[in-house]
C-alpha cells in the first residue's frame, strides 16, 4: 500500500505552529531562564545566572514567609470554590431537571445570568456591595436586625468569606449547566429499575445520579479548579490582595500566588522572584491536575 505525503499540510500549519512557539513557548522559556538569575531593579543590566539560590529563597529562606501562607490560602479558595460552585450548581440542576416544573427555562435563564454578564462588571458590582459604610449587604442586614457592620474588606477572615461568596456565585451557573448535561445523559431506566427495587429518592440520587453525573462532569471541574487557583481578577479587583499583612511587603490577607506574583512584578520590581513563584505555581496546578485526572479515570481509553 503506498504510503501518504502528508509534507503538504505543514505549511497550513506553520502560521499556529509559529503563533504557539512566540505566544506560548518563548514566555515560558524566558520565564524559567529569569527564575535561575538575579535579574530585578537591582540588577538591570547586569543580572547572573545564580542557579537555583531563587528557589532555595522562596522555599526555605527569607521568602518562605511569603510563599507558604500563600499557597495554603490559595489551595483553600480554589478548593472551596470550586467545591462550592459545584454543590449549588448540582443542587439547581437538579430542580431544575423537574420534567413536571414549567417555569424551568425561565428559572434557568435567569440563574444563568451571572454567568452571561461580564465579569469585569459583576465583580465591580460585588465590590459595592461589600462595602463596610454603604455596601448593599450590610443594609440588607441592617433590615434583618443585624446592627453591626461587617467589615467585608477591611478584616481577614471577612475579606476571604466575602471572595470565595463571589465567587461561588460567579461559578455557579457554569456548573449547573455541566450538571445539567450530565443529568439529562442519564437513562431513565435506571431510575425505573431502582424504583421497582423498592430504592427511595435519595438512594436513586446517590447511587445512580451523583456517581454518573460526577462521572461526567469531573474534568470540568478539574479545569475549574486550576482556573480558580490562578483567578487573579476576582481577587485583585475586589481587595486588591487586603487586607495588608504587617509581616511581608509582598502579599495581604486575600493574596492568591498569581496575585502575588503580579505585585512583586509591578509593585517590587522583583522580577527573579515572580519568575520563581510562576514556575512553582505551573508546576504545583500541574501536578494536582494530572494526579486528579488519573484518579479520576481520564486517562483511561473507553473499549
Amino acid at each position: 500500500m503506498k504510503k501518504k505525503n502528508n509534507a503538504g499540510a505543514y505549511p497550513y500549519l506553520l502560521p499556529a505552529l509559529l503563533s504557539i512557539l512566540v505566544v506560548t513557548c518563548l514566555p515560558i522559556v524566558y520565564t524559567v531562564i529569569i527564575s535561575f538569575t538575579n535579574y530585578n531593579m537591582y540588577h538591570l543590566s547586569d543580572f547572573s545566572f545564580i542557579g537555583l539560590e531563587n528557589y532555595l529563597t522562596v522555599l526555605s529562606g527569607s521568602i518562605r514567609s511569603v510563599f507558604f501562607p500563600v499557597l495554603g490560602w490559595t489551595v483553600c479558595f480554589a478548593l472551596i470554590s470550586t467545591a462550592g460552585s459545584y454543590a449549588v450548581g448540582l443542587i439547581l440542576a437538579i430542580l431544575l431537571n423537574n420534567s413536571h416544573m414549567r417555569e424551568a427555562k425561565l428559572y434557568r435563564a435567569v440563574l444563568i445570568l451571572p454567568w452571561a454578564l461580564p465579569s469585569t462588571i459583576a465583580i465591580l458590582a460585588w465590590q459595592g456591595l461589600l462595602n463596610e459604610q454603604y455596601g448593599g449587604i450590610n443594609n440588607l442586614l441592617h433590615l434583618l436586625g443585624y446592627a453591626e457592620n461587617i467589615p467585608w474588606l477591611t478584616n481577614a477572615f471577612w475579606a476571604r468569606t466575602g471572595i470565595i461568596i463571589v465567587n461561588v456565585w460567579l461559578g455557579f451557573p457554569y456548573m449547573m449547566n455541566v450538571c445539567l448535561g450530565g443529568l439529562q445523559a442519564i437513562s431513565t431506566e435506571y431510575y425505573e429499575a431502582a424504583r421497582i427495587d423498592g430504592a427511595s429518592r435519595f438512594q436513586c440520587f446517590q447511587k445512580i445520579t451523583l456517581p454518573m453525573v460526577t462521572r461526567l462532569s469531573v474534568p470540568l471541574v478539574i479545569s475549574s479548579f486550576a482556573s480558580n487557583f490562578n483567578n487573579f481578577g476576582n481577587i485583585y479587583m475586589i481587595t486588591q490582595g487586603g487586607p495588608a499583612r504587617v509581616d511581608n511587603q509582598f502579599a495581604g490577607y486575600t493574596d492568591i500566588l498569581a496575585s502575588t506574583t503580579y505585585k512583586m512584578t509591578t509593585w517590587s520590581n522583583r522580577y527573579e522572584l515572580s519568575a520563581t513563584f510562576s514556575v512553582l505555581i505551573f508546576l504545583i496546578v500541574g501536578t494536582f491536575t494530572l494526579i486528579n485526572m488519573h484518579l479520576s479515570g481520564s486517562f483511561k481509553e473507553v473499549n
